[in-house]
């Protein structure tokens, strides 16, 4: 019993001093004290507590405050204890960014390795922040194809708790590509699958290229490239199982395997409309679709159909309306039966047209591009085009264009995101031919000034045979209208004494406007003023030559008619262009002269990366007012323009000095074939064949001395193009098959041109 007893008191004893440790610890707070700080006031650690002076001191209240002051990233340590009834709370501060340097980056440049980082100097200093900005270094350099770079943080501490942080990189080599392989493919072989991806196998010729630098990005787009290209071929039941990148032990290259499975190829059997539009007839669309029964299936056409059925239901004012393929597959006797049914949509309004990202950029210069304003129906077909007419500006890094809801069920916004990109640009080029000799080309240029879309040209252009000064304003939206204007001066000498044996120059300038009649033609207004002079005529020189020496005034407008649906300005291979020119000599002045041109060149691609070019021009010059026209003002050819003879070296012609005197009426054509010489693609050098051929006549000089003919001279020839990283070069090797005696030919033409 004595002995129960006592463990009775033991056991209250405990519970009694269990209850007053409890009590204590859950004490009112009468002071809160802050030690540690340096830069970061008091206050500051105070505002961020959890618990304040009066508040009970327990567990959960400290665990809070402490979790509250780490996340602020000011603190490397933070400890909370308890002095009685004051609560110390201790901090050590996170130090400050004083300095960020990068060692060891020769191919990335600092500016772009810091802008990548998020990282910046008097920012607080956590090595959480280090490590994300490493691995945001990584992907930079991933990017640009180097796989086996090593990024080493390092902290050099400072006074006054400030560090420098300095990113020790060791870029490594460039990680290639050093296959591409393929299983599975057994209509077309891995030599025609790697010409149409942009990933490509490592050469030596390729130095000038990143194409064949592992890009995981890039990859990932050959993919979609694969699936379009087997879909354009017919291929409906492609799939790409898998795309896989193994890298080397030496961390150098990587092995690149797509595995495939392509199906079977299809043909069309059907093609109908169905059109659900409510008193609306769609025979009148059949003629928008590009393909027949018992062509192969091609989705790119299919799409294509599918624009052009919806542009013409735009026109039609129908823009309410959707139009989707519905393709039906008969896998046994491999054909697809295609239907494009139109349904309507409900009716849906712009109601804000919003624009980001553009800092230099005005809002009015991306609005006029813009199809749909504020209050238009919407439509995607317009869309689209808006947003290409955006890109082909060519002031945008990148353009992205979405569609988000509006405020109501039958409203939508237009989200319009830009990245600006430099538009100035200064050149200084070097080049060589065979008309103008060795040549030196200066240029300054502003394509968006003051970012209202304007464009400043001031060019210089020095050869052996020509020099050339210009200066050009163009206002691409003159008066808030769809108007081009333009102001233009110039000062060009030309020595064209092994031609005619005379120089010549020209001062002067002039107004131009044009304007777009349809989304293809397009017409331009000039008037021009100069002054012309016939100098340094040799003493031997055509009677005729001689007797035109001195100054001329010009005072001419002209137009300029123009249809282009060609599938590039630079290198087409598809559509036609158009061209109607005229022009009046005479508004003041001396020159008196009507004149006019016109020509068509077509582009058809005959096969893949097989082009036939046929080209047709014809002109006529004509003085009134007892005025002739003069040596400088006639028609010339030869050169460029009726390869296998020399610059003016058809026409009519002095035999005894050889001076060409030009004609006032001519024609010329051109057939040529490119074509790829079997070499890998990044060369991107082409085979020409073609045939020229003309005729320049009518000089109003007579004598026994001069002979004009109408008779036709042609020349049949070879070419070798290259579109080279240093600009385009041209060889060719014409031989005349219908010539005069007096004609002077040359066999050989060489052009080469660059900017850097």
């Amino acid at each position: 019993m004595q002995a129960v007893g006592m463990w009775v008191c033991l056991g209250a004893f405990l519970a009694i001093l269990a209850t007053a440790s409890a009590a204590q610890a859950q004490q009112a707070i009468r002071d809160i004290k802050v030690t540690g700080t340096e830069r970061v006031e008091p206050a500051t650690v105070l505002s961020y507590l959890n618990v304040r002076v009066g508040d009970p001191m327990t567990r959960e209240t400290l665990d809070s405050s402490l979790k509250s002051l780490f996340a602020t990233g000011l603190f490397a340590d933070v400890t909370l204890r308890q002095e009685g009834g004051t609560l110390v709370v201790h901090v050590v501060e996170n130090p400050v960014i004083n300095e960020i340097a990068f060692e060891g980056n020769d191919k990335v440049k600092d500016e772009e390795l810091l802008a990548e980082i998020q990282l910046r100097p008097r920012q607080v200093f956590t090595r959480t922040k280090v490590q994300a900005d490493v691995s945001r270094l990584y992907q930079i350099y991933r990017r640009n194809g180097r796989f086996s770079v090593d990024i080493e943080p390092k902290v050099i501490k400072l006074d006054q708790n400030r560090v420098n942080l300095v990113f020790e990189v060791n870029e490594g080599d460039l990680t290639t590509v050093a296959s591409i392989r393929f299983v599975g493919n057994k209509r077309f072989d891995d030599d025609k699958l790697r010409s149409e991806i942009t990933t490509k196998e490592s050469e030596w010729y390729r130095f000038l290229s990143s194409s064949d630098h592992y890009d995981p990005d890039r990859l990932s787009y050959d993919q979609e490239v694969l699936r379009k290209f087997y879909l354009s071929q017919g291929y409906a039941d492609f799939r790409l199982i898998s795309s896989t990148a193994e890298l080397s032990n030496d961390r150098k290259s990587f092995y690149v395997t797509f595995t495939l499975e392509e199906g079977e190829r299809y043909k069309i059997s059907k093609v109908a409309i169905d059109s659900r539009i409510r008193n609306y007839d769609a025979k009148g669309l059949k003629d928008k679709i590009i393909f027949a029964g018992g062509d192969w299936y091609n989705a790119d056409r299919v799409q294509e159909t599918v624009d052009h059925l919806t542009d013409a239901l735009g026109d039609a004012q129908y823009a309410f309306v959707t139009v989707k393929p519905n393709i039906q597959r008969n896998r046994e006797a491999k054909t697809v039966d295609i239907t494009f049914v139109i349904e309507e949509t409900p009716r849906v309004f712009v109601e804000r047209v919003d624009i980001h990202g553009n800092v230099r950029t005005l809002d009015t210069v991306i609005r006029r591009e813009m199809l749909l304003v504020e209050g238009d129906p919407f439509n995607k077909s317009k869309l689209a085009r808006s947003e290409q007419r955006i890109r082909d500006l060519d002031y945008f890094e990148t353009v992205d264009v979405n569609v988000l809801p509006g405020s109501a069920p039958d409203k939508t916004v237009i989200d319009i995101k830009v990245a600006e990109k430099s538009t100035g640009e200064l050149s200084i080029g070097a080049g060589f031919s065979t008309a103008d000799g060795p040549l030196a080309d200066f240029r300054i240029r502003e394509r968006n000034l003051l970012g209202k879309g304007q464009d400043l040209l001031l060019a210089t252009t020095l050869a052996g045979e020509r020099t050339e000064f210009n200066l050009a304003f163009t206002e691409p939206h003159f008066l808030e209208r769809d108007l081009s204007a333009g102001v233009d001066a110039f000062h060009i000498t030309r020595d064209l004494q092994d031609e005619s044996s005379y120089d010549q120059k020209r001062t002067g300038g002039g107004l131009r406007f044009g304007y777009p009649l349809s989304e293809r033609w397009g017409q331009t207004w000039r008037y021009r003023f100069e002054r012309n002079e016939i100098t340094n005529v040799q003493d031997d020189a055509s009677r005729f030559v001689q007797e035109q020496e001195g100054t001329r005034d010009t005072s001419a407008i002209s137009q300029r008619l123009v249809y282009d649906n060609r599938d590039s300005k630079i290198f087409p291979t598809d559509g036609w262009l158009l061209w109607l020119d005229a022009e009046l000599a005479g508004l003041g002045g001396d020159a008196k002269y009507v004149s006019g041109k016109s020509g068509a060149s077509y582009y058809y691609p005959v096969m893949d990366q097989w082009t036939l070019n046929l080209l047709g021009e014809a002109g006529a010059i004509q003085g009134y007012g007892d005025e002739e026209v003069r040596i400088n003002e006639r028609y010339y050819l030869g050169g460029s323009t009726l390869r296998g003879f020399r610059s003016s070296g058809v026409g009519p012609r002095d035999i005894v000095t050889s001076d060409a005197l030009g004609g006032e009426y001519f024609y010329r054509g051109t057939v040529e074939t490119s074509f790829p010489l079997g070499l890998p693609e990044e060369f991107a050098i082409q085979g020409h064949v073609f045939s020229d051929f003309g005729s320049l006549w009518s000089v109003p000089d007579t004598g026994s001395e001069v002979v004009d003919e109408t008779s036709l001279r042609a020349s049949a020839g070879v070419g070798i193009s290259w579109r080279s990283p240093f600009g385009p070069i041209r060889v060719d090797f014409a031989n005349p098959i219908a010539k005069k005696d007096y004609d002077e030919t040359e066999t050989f033409r060489f052009n080469f041109g660059t900017q850097f």
